[in-house]
């Protein structure tokens, strides 16, 4: 391998590895998903990497999203480190409500970049390239020591900005569409062919959840999805990595019985307590992809108009079935490890089946052709954590998804 001595990076040691370590982040991956599919005898793989190597729980961050989880197993870190609290947020240096997708709203180094600069060889693979950019900070590709893409724009990939060119052509497989399982399987698919052929010390692999959004456990689109995924799995642990498969967030249905969504809206609520748009409700889920969800998950921040009587707010808040946890930005910061400059002054976190919107009208629900499953809150933190070696791991609530590449490393360096 590329380096030999232990990498520094946020502050945690990460063991110099003597082969590939490898962290895979399955999107939306609640453990029944793979609970069910082992059962079906579809994940022959992963079963024999339960029972041979390291079978644990971990916690996600909260908000159970995609790209603060994300962030955090590249970082090793927590939001209130690495900045990345959202898909979403205000932008408090100009009031506007934008995507946290922007590099400069990252704070700190990634795993990967400081792998790069140790001397490694370094590559990410990610399914969606709203994460790419984020995860691929800090990387240069004209040492042909790093590679970052994405499946969605994986026909446009450069060597001077990606490390590649044309990693469509590459890979001999054509660009997926973004709401398709097929968009997961090219990640997996060119982390096997970079493992056999590019060798890197370190590899990221992240999904995406649109088979999680739509599917429950037990649904065959589910059950195809981590079956196929069980069989690149196979090869990655062939070629000799370690391997630690987990998640960014789990997923649940959060639908009435007739299948339509079940839904507080907050802004409504703050509306009629406040006056119209008085207050902001920001949902930090929010991103392009609403097939997906429709902008709706289980947390949400909202911002109170100065003079507001906050704890008469949050009382009425807490108050309601629907929400099972309501608490202050200091309480907020503390618990979850937030960035404070980056949430409002209540955060509200939702129950299992209920999910949290801003207006009625606000939300085009058309999109969802399914009933809906969603994340962000407390019921979505429980992940998987395997790894095909055997260590010495903690459980949830120690163990973190955001330990991935420590340990990762750690497998990779015994």
């Amino acid at each position: 391998m590329s380096i030999q001595s232990p990498v520094i990076a946020n502050e945690r040691e990460y063991p110099a590895p003597k082969t590939c370590a490898i962290a895979i982040c399955l999107d939306g991956c609640e453990p029944e998903y793979l609970e069910v599919a082992i059962a079906k005898g579809l994940m022959p793989t992963l079963k024999r990497m339960r029972e041979t190597g390291t079978d644990r729980l971990a916690h996600s961050v909260i908000p159970s999203f995609t790209n603060p989880n994300n962030l955090s197993i590249a970082t090793g870190r927590p939001p209130s480190v690495h900045g990345i609290c959202g898909n979403y947020l205000i932008d408090p240096d100009t009031g506007e409500e934008v995507m946290m997708n922007d590099v400069r709203f990252l704070r700190a180094p990634t795993i990967f970049s400081k792998f790069y600069e140790a001397g490694a060889r370094v590559a990410m693979v990610t399914a969606k390239d709203k994460l790419r950019a984020l995860l691929g900070s800090g990387l240069k590709f004209d040492e042909d020591r790093a590679v970052a893409f994405s499946s969605e724009r994986s026909g446009e990939t450069t060597k001077a900005d990606h490390g590649i060119d044309n990693a469509s052509e590459w890979l001999g497989m054509e660009v997926p569409e973004v709401y398709s399982a097929e968009l997961s399987e090219f990640v997996f698919a060119a982390g096997v062919k970079l493992l056999k052929e590019w060798q890197p010390d370190v590899m990221y692999l992240s999904t995406t959840d649109y088979i999680q959004h739509k599917y429950a456990p037990d649904q065959k689109g589910a059950l195809d999805f981590y079956e196929m995924f069980d069989k690149y799995l196979a090869e990655l642990d062939a070629l000799g990595a370690a391997i630690v498969v987990t998640a960014d967030h789990g997923m649940k249905p959060k639908h009435h019985a007739d299948g339509t969504p079940n839904v507080i809206y907050a802004q409504d609520l703050m509306d009629e307590w406040l006056g119209k748009d008085a207050a902001r409700v920001i949902l930090p889920i929010t991103d392009p992809y609403v097939v997906h969800h429709g902008a709706l998950g289980a947390f949400a921040t909202a911002y109170l108009p100065e003079g507001a009587d906050q704890a008469d707010i949050m009382a009425k808040l807490d108050a309601r079935d629907e929400l099972i946890l309501v608490v202050d930005k200091e309480e907020a910061i503390k618990r979850f490890e937030l960035p404070g400059d980056r949430i409002g002054d209540i955060v509200m976190i939702s129950g299992e089946n209920i999910c949290i919107g801003t207006s009625e009208h606000r939300h085009d629900l058309a999109a969802l052709k399914e009933p809906l499953r969603s994340h962000g809150g407390l019921t979505e933190q429980e992940v998987p954590f395997i790894v095909n070696r055997v260590i010495d791991l903690p459980n949830q609530p120690v163990l973190r998804n955001f330990d991935a590449f420590f340990y990762a490393t750690t497998a990779a360096a015994l």
